[in-house]
């Protein structure tokens, strides 16, 4: 799912200060969609620190019981400059985008969307098929990469990988969905592609297993708590709060209490170009995002009893068409009243 806020703040990305050891951020709660809204869990971005790598958005959510109600839904929505990655822990979603994709992912598997100069997708729980029982729990995150300036404005493209590495070593159980990473002297590659240094990966730890993860020295590093008591580098990382780790550092040690764990691995070389993020949008200033959303909105047709449809030649446009979900096209919010300003990385 994206970001659905109706009204999106500004988000200035930077780093933040340095940490000696492990700065462990809190999630704030999100509504996403109004309030009925799915609520996600956000660490990042927040003003102590907004990128790790080019990782600069995560969301959190559930498990959340979907076998009573339409479960996720989120309508046909723009991007730019940025890629999107659906993981899940349990249940599934359908992704449509404007480029012909339609692809559901489950568990274990990677949906990433490489947005470029501009794309649109939906996301939906699939609806209930004969003979086909549908899973009754949503549980997952939503995680977004920034684009740097040599692929920012390339074309739009949708990839999906069912079959990712997976290595165990000490009572630890990973895979890796982007990147690469180096597990009990194995390294596991992801095939999914990517345009900055990074890593993203899934770690299941059974009680009481400590893992030594190699790691790149050069990179920061985050790790998001689904479940369990861990420590990172000797630091407690609550569940639904990111333990995050300054370069520096050849290895990490992530060890499992008396419950299994489960958390994902986020980490790349320090972003160091300007970012500024509004809605789904990420970019360099102030005047990209007014020309993204002035883009989008004259693609959609505003009703008169309410809802939306789309404009007259939107297959053509900068966002293209999604076909084929239930609604129209989500409106885009109104900007803010002060120009947005991008920040460099100190």
């Amino acid at each position: 799912m994206s970001n659905l806020e109706t009204r999106p703040t500004e988000q200035v990305c930077a780093v933040g200060e340095p940490v000696a050891d492990v700065e462990v951020l809190e999630a704030r709660d999100v509504p996403l969609g109004g309030p009925r809204a799915m609520t996600v869990r956000r660490t990042i971005p927040q003003r102590r620190r907004s990128l790790v790598g080019a990782w600069c958005f995560s969301d959190h959510y559930g498990p959340d019981d979907v076998s009573g109600t339409a479960g996720m839904q989120v309508p046909p929505h723009p991007h730019i400059g940025l890629q999107t990655v659906s993981w899940l822990f349990a249940g599934e979603i359908l992704h449509r985008d404007s480029v012909g994709s339609r692809q559901v992912v489950l568990p274990g598997e990677l949906n990433l969307m490489t947005a470029g100069r501009g794309i649109s997708h939906s996301e939906e729980t699939p609806a209930p098929q004969p003979g086909r029982d549908r899973p009754g729990v949503l549980h997952g995150v939503q995680l977004w990469t920034v684009l740097p300036a040599d692929a920012r404005d390339g074309a739009p493209h949708f990839e999906h990988h069912g079959d990712l590495p997976v290595a165990t070593a000490d009572g630890a159980r990973v895979q890796v969905f982007l990147g690469s990473l180096i597990v009990g002297g194995t390294t596991l590659r992801s095939p999914a592609r990517t345009y900055t240094p990074l890593v993203g990966a899934q770690l299941d730890l059974e009680p009481g297993a400590r893992v030594v993860l190699d790691v790149e020295p050069g990179f920061e590093h985050g790790l998001l708590v689904d479940t369990g008591d861990v420590t990172l580098e000797g630091v407690p990382v609550p569940p639904a709060t990111l333990g995050y780790v300054a370069p520096g550092r050849a290895a990490l040690v992530v060890v499992a209490g008396d419950a299994p764990v489960r958390a994902i691995l986020l980490g790349g070389e320090p972003f160091t170009e300007d970012v500024v993020m509004w809605w789904n949008f990420v970019a360099r200033d102030h005047d990209e995002i007014v020309a993204a959303r002035h883009a989008w909105a004259a693609q959609v047709d505003e009703r008169d009893d309410g809802a939306t449809g789309y404009a007259p030649g939107a297959e053509d446009r900068r966002f293209g068409r999604v076909e084929g979900y239930a609604t129209g096209p989500l409106r885009a919010p109104v900007l803010p009243d002060v120009r947005l300003r991008p920040r460099s990385r100190p």
